[in-house]
This record gives C-alpha cells, sequence and structure tokens, in this order.
C-alpha cells in the first residue's frame, strides 16, 4: 500500500497534481485509506454562512450567496464529500426549482455535491460504474473548475475546484478515456501476500471495533506529526526548483511512452515538485521524476480497454539514464529553517524518496513497525491479453489441429488443445435491440432516457427537472381568463407543468454464446473468430454494454463469464478459451436462456441481445439439431433479439447457422459481414426480422 499512501500524501501537499485513481480488487481498503486523507488535510478558513465555501480572503464575485466582503472567516476541517453512483444530476450539481422561477419569479437554488466538495476532497466509490451523464458533470467541473446550471433560462454558476479521488474493481468495468485522464495519479493495490502483515491488518481492525475512541487516542500522535509534516511540505512547496534538467526527463519519458497530450507531462512536473517537497528538498530529482512518472503515465498509455495498465520500468530507467549530465550544475540549497522531521538533512537513507521502492514515502512517519523492513513486491507489468500463451512444448505433434476430440470429452478432456491467440480485432459495425428501451444509458439501442432530444411531453412524475416549455403554455392558455389574468403574465399552476419526453441510447446486455467444439478448432479459423468476438466486445465497451460470455463444447455449456461491465476480463477469459469436443448446441442455447431470466430479475430493465457464434452444426446425444431448434424456439419466444454470427467455412457449406438464426428470429451474418465496412445493412434486417416477428405473433 506504500504507492497508495503516498500518493494520496503528494494530493495533500499539492492539490494541483489533480487527484488519485485507485484500482484494485474488493476487500483492499481503498475506501478506509481515502477516508482517512481528509484527517491529515489542514483546515479551510470560509465565509460564515456561505454554502459553497468561499475563502474569505478572496471571495468569490459570483458566488449565489455573495457578494462577500473581504474579512476574518470561520475555520472548519476539510470536507470529504461521496458521490454516491446511484446519484441523480441534481443531486450532484444542485436543484434549482423551476416551479417557483416561473411562478413567482425567484431563483431558488439548493446546492449539490460539487459545491459541498469545494475546496475539499470529492470522493466517488466505484467511479467506473458511475453514469455517463454524471461523468459528463465530473468533467466539466474538473475542466472549468465552476459548476454551471442551466434551466430554461435561469442559470446559476458556482466555483467547484476540488481534489478528485475515485476507487474502481477493473473487474466490473474500466473508466472512460476522458475521465481516466483527468485523474493526476493512478495506483493499483492488492492485499498483502506477507503473512505477519495480514495478522497485523486483522489485529487492528479488531482492535479498532472493539473501542473505536482508544484505537483512534492510540494513533492520533503519529497522524498529528503526519498532518504537521504535511504542513511543513505544503509551506515548502513554493520554493522547490524544477530546472530545465529535470523538465526535459519529463518531457523524454512522455515522449518515450507516447501518451497523449500535453496534461502528462504537466502531472508529473508537479508530481515530482511535490515529492521533492515531501522529502523536505528544493530541487526535484531524477528519481523525483522517476517515482513520478510510475505514478503519473500508467493509465495514460493504455490504447484500448484490453491493454493492462503499467509501465516498463527497464524502458523508463533507460530514457532517464540519457539525461543524468543534462541535470542543473547548480548545488541543491538546503531549506531555510528547522527539518520538516525534525530530523536533521536526510543524509542517512532516512529522508529522500530514492530510499524506497516505487514511490514508498520516507519511513519517518506513521508507518506500521518494521513496514520499512519489507522485501520489495514490485511486479512486472502483466501482458496484453491479445499476447498468446506460450505453446506447449510437451503436446504431441498435430494434437492441437484435430478437427474434434472423443465422444463425451469435456472439461479438462476437452482441453487437450490449447487455446489460440486472438486474430486482430477490426471496427465492428453496430447491432442493436429493436424498439424503444428504458435501460441504463448508453450507446447501442434507442431508449427514453433523460439525456437526448425531445420527443414529446407529459405530466411530471415527481419534482419537475426537465421542463417543457411549450407543452407547459399550451397547457395554461385556455385557463387564462377563468384564473383572471390581467397582466402580460401568465398564471400558472401546478396541474400546467410538462416534462420533456426525451430519446437517446441504452446500454444492453450483449451475452456471447461461443461453440468451442472441435468443428470450430482449425487454428486459423479460431483465430479470426476469437478476433471477431474481442472486435464485438471492444464495441461493447464503447457502447457502455454489459457483457456475458457462455461457451459450450464436450458434453455442456458453461457461463465462462456472469454479466459484467468488465469487458477486458471478458476478453481475458475468451484469450485462454481452449476447444476440442462435441457440439452441445442445444446446451449452449438453453443455459443463455438461463442467464437471461436471472438477468432479468436482477436488471428488468436492460434489454438483451444474443449473439450466437457457431457454424451451426450440433453433435452428441439423439436428435440433436431437433433438440437445437427447439431451444431456439424457447429463445424466440421470449422474445430476446439475438445475431447469430455464421462461422462456416470451407467450399461445401450447409447453411446450418443460417438455419439456426431462423429459428431464433434473428439476424445471420458472417465474419466478413461484421466490419464496419461491410456492404449490407445490419441494422435494417434486425429490424426487418422483428417486424416479421410482431407480425407473426398478432397473426
Amino acid at each position: 500500500m506504500a504507492d497508495l499512501r503516498l500518493a494520496l500524501l503528494l494530493n495533500a501537499v499539492s492539490p494541483a497534481v489533480g487527484g488519485v485513481l485507485i484500482r484494485g480488487e474488493k476487500g483492499t481498503a481503498k475506501s478506509t485509506a481515502v477516508r482517512a486523507l481528509s484527517t491529515v488535510l489542514p483546515d479551510v478558513s470560509v465565509v460564515d454562512g456561505c454554502r459553497f465555501s468561499c475563502d474569505p480572503a478572496v471571495p468569490d464575485p459570483q458566488c449565489p450567496d455573495g457578494p462577500h466582503e473581504v474579512g476574518a472567516g470561520a475555520t472548519r476541517p476539510t470536507r470529504l464529500v461521496e458521490l454516491p453512483v446511484g446519484a441523480s444530476e441534481d443531486r450532484v450539481v444542485g436543484a434549482l426549482d423551476i416551479e417557483r422561477a416561473l411562478s413567482e419569479g425567484v431563483k431558488a437554488f439548493e446546492p449539490g455535491l460539487l459545491a459541498a466538495a469545494h475546496r475539499g476532497i470529492l470522493y466517488v466509490d466505484e467511479v467506473n460504474l458511475l453514469a455517463d451523464h454524471l461523468v459528463d458533470v465530473l468533467l466539466d467541473a474538473a475542466a472549468m473548475g465552476s459548476s454551471y446550471i442551466e434551466r430554461e433560462g435561469v442559470s446559476v454558476r458556482h466555483a467547484a475546484r476540488f481534489l478528485l479521488v475515485g476507487t474502481m474493481n477493473p473487474e466490473e468495468g474500466e473508466l472512460r478515456p476522458q475521465l481516466l485522464d483527468r485523474f493526476g495519479l493512478t495506483v493499483e493495490v492488492a492485499a498483502s501476500r506477507e503473512p505477519d502483515e495480514r495478522v497485523e491488518v486483522v489485529r487492528r481492525r479488531l482492535a479498532y471495533d472493539a473501542d473505536p475512541a482508544g484505537f483512534a487516542a492510540r494513533w492520533a500522535v503519529e497522524e498529528a506529526e503526519l498532518r504537521e509534516r504535511v504542513a511543513a511540505a505544503r509551506a515548502l512547496l513554493p520554493a522547490v526548483r524544477l530546472g530545465d534538467g529535470a523538465l526535459r526527463q519529463i518531457a523524454a519519458v512522455c515522449a518515450g511512452f507516447e501518451v497523449d497530450g500535453m496534461r502528462a507531462d504537466i502531472v508529473t512536473a508537479r508530481t515530482a515538485t511535490a515529492l521533492a517537497a515531501w522529502a523536505g528538498r528544493t530541487a526535484v530529482t531524477t528519481e523525483d521524476v522517476r517515482q513520478a512518472a510510475l505514478l503519473a503515465l500508467p493509465h495514460r498509455r493504455r490504447r484500448n480497454p484490453f491493454d493492462a495498465p503499467g509501465l516498463d520500468e527497464d524502458r523508463l530507467d533507460e530514457i532517464l539514464s540519457r539525461f543524468e549530465g543534462v541535470e542543473d550544475d547548480e548545488p541543491e540549497p538546503e531549506p531555510e529553517g528547522p527539518d520538516p522531521d525534525g530530523d536533521g538533512p536526510h543524509d542517512d537513507g532516512d529522508g529522500g524518496p530514492d530510499d524506497g521502492p516505487g514511490g514508498v514515502p520516507p519511513q519517518d512517519g506513521p508507518l506500521p513497525e518494521g513496514a520499512a523492513d519489507l522485501p520489495e513486491q514490485r511486479q512486472d507489468p502483466p501482458r496484453t491479453e491479445r499476447e498468446s500463451p506460450a505453446p506447449r512444448q510437451d503436446a504431441p505433434e498435430g494434437l492441437q489441429e484435430r478437427p474434434d476430440a472423443p465422444e463425451g470429452s469435456s472439461g479438462a478432456g476437452a482441453a487437450e488443445q490449447r487455446a489460440v491467440g486472438a486474430g486482430e480485432p477490426f471496427t465492428a459495425r453496430k447491432l442493436d435491440v429493436p424498439g424503444l428501451g428504458e435501460g441504463a444509458a448508453g450507446r447501442r439501442s434507442r431508449a427514453r432516457t433523460a439525456q437526448g432530444r425531445t420527443t414529446g411531453a407529459r405530466r411530471p412524475r415527481g419534482a419537475l427537472s426537465r421542463l417543457h416549455l411549450a407543452a407547459t403554455v399550451q397547457a395554461a392558455a385556455p385557463h387564462q381568463a377563468a384564473r383572471g389574468r390581467r397582466g402580460p403574465g401568465l398564471v400558472l399552476r401546478r396541474d400546467d407543468l410538462r416534462e420533456a419526453e426525451r430519446e437517446g441510447r441504452e446500454g444492453n446486455l450483449v451475452l456471447f454464446c461461443v461453440d468451442a467444439s472441435g468443428s470450430m478448432a482449425a487454428r486459423k479459423r479460431m483465430g479470426a473468430i476469437k478476433g471477431a468476438v474481442l472486435s464485438l466486445l471492444l464495441d461493447a465497451y464503447q457502447r457502455r454494454d454489459k457483457v456475458g460470455l457462455i461457451t459450450f463444447r464436450g458434453s455442456g455449456a458453461e457461463l465462462a463469464l456472469p454479466p459484467t461491465s468488465s469487458v477486458d476480463a471478458a476478453a481475458a477469459r475468451l484469450e485462454k478459451l481452449p476447444t476440442g469436443g462435441r457440439t452441445p448446441l442445444s446446451a449452449g442455447l438453453l443455459k443463455a436462456r438461463e442467464t437471461l431470466r436471472v438477468e432479468r430479475l436482477r436488471d428488468p430493465s436492460r434489454r438483451p441481445l444474443l449473439v450466437v457464434v457457431t457454424d451451426g452444426r450440433a453433435t452428441g446425444g439423439p436428435e440433436p439439431l431437433a433438440r437445437a431448434g427447439r431451444a431456439a424456439a424457447l429463445l424466440a419466444a421470449d422474445g430476446v433479439a439475438s445475431v447469430v454470427v455464421d462461422c462456416e467455412s470451407g467450399p461445401v457449406r450447409l447453411g446450418l447457422a443460417a438455419s439456426l438464426a431462423q429459428e431464433l428470429h434473428g439476424t445471420p451474418v458472417t465474419l466478413d459481414e461484421l466490419r464496419a465496412d461491410s456492404v449490407t445493412t445490419l441494422v435494417r434486417a434486425e429490424r426487418t426480422a422483428h417486424t416479421t416477428r410482431l407480425t407473426r405473433r398478432a397473426a
């Protein structure tokens, strides 16, 4: 956890670093560490009675509670404001009472979470699950330092500068690239594998549960020392010199790793400066630049969601070594005044980040006893999912290419054929679900959403948030004489108000049902199939879908990945997918039906799209094709929109996949037709099939 601790402390020293994104598995105390940050931050001065936390020394001239006079104010602790994943937009940006604004001319505004977080910390747990429209709000506020609320001609603006901290479990999906880049630093955390350290974690947790006040008192002295050190580093920060040599190193590292834009250079420079101040120095060193790069660059190198974040440290050292002689020749001045830690100059390996691996802060603060003696646990960057696993050297020649496996083989028996790497992905054409849904906001199928183009008006359900002005005037106009109107103003009643109905796009559940039997096992063919599925997964990521993966081979089907927002997890499972055995097509379809039934109970508003990847063959048991047809008919009766990706190849083709698509009332499509530049119009074909299905039901 040393990197996490350091990243949070650097933001406490210099909020301009831009916040922290904490990635890691569940149960690793990510939220606990973030909530502890507010206790070591200095108190802030605010204008008495101001709901927007204006600084009394420099009050905001546009503050909705202003104007404020310059003068003394109250002091309070730094706030940690938590933004729930399911929060509404009005709760985040603030609520404007449109009814009072129209009928009484009163600008009644209730501040939201962004106003509460001003000059504090905005913490988003599970930030990768945040709805798109809330992500847009955060991006705007982070870019401008202000929040703007516009409602039918009534506008409010207030300052919103905060330290953005997010935590996420990568297994549940990735962040949008725009928001990912807004986090200054990123840290990967994992539970310790050291038994003694795990024992200490459990011991402290039990001690806290038994006596929270006593536990806090036990660590109060160390916490106070850490708070004083943060304050000293903040005071030293303006005196830290970032020389041309360090700047050239930063520029060379960012260019060498091909990061996008210039934000990486700026964040790395700010982080290196904060590292020097934290160590009690007034000049940035090569090691400061190295550690800053390890924190600021990994999440900016990703080109697609299947790339694992990370930085090649050998390459980083090689780039930095080219500039070792370019550093400023001036000797590093000692800081004025007493050492921030009271220990004197850090000459004995106890003060600067040079002494710790990968961004470990100086070990003279309130770290657990013995933590400085822990071995370095840096790991090599994980390989990307597109890299094929190493071939088995002990497999008999020709075994991997065997087109089928013995009757009844499944599980380990069917795994004799090693996994084949996926082919190069391509831009897939859009598949959507016909009709109009009401699911979670996304970018795939048409749906009624809170954002989008206005298509009509209706009476408000609950608090009015999206006024349809023309419909409101039209509803009120016939009653003006009866209400005694005497002037130019419009006399409104609650019943006159209308809210806008809007149409946008929703995210769907894309469930892949992949044939992994021996008939699909030709190496080039399976690589192309995996490449096609990988392309569809990338498309699902871009369209904010949930995805699931079912495979069938041998004697049964397996839910390889339950429905999730993590498309990179699906890509990893796909990459490791072996082939072989018979083709239990009916088992795969029935497993898909059961999975969709369970998911419909969990998330009834999210409409599914079933993508069956097969050549249409079915083997094993009596009448395998007939059983597959009956399973397909059950899915069609459930109204599941489906697409069958026909993987049949060779000069002789049986057309079984097309027949399966017909039984599913879905759309057949070949691998070539999945490409975005294909001539056929797949969406129109799917809609035609759906219209035909509705016509049959009506008949």
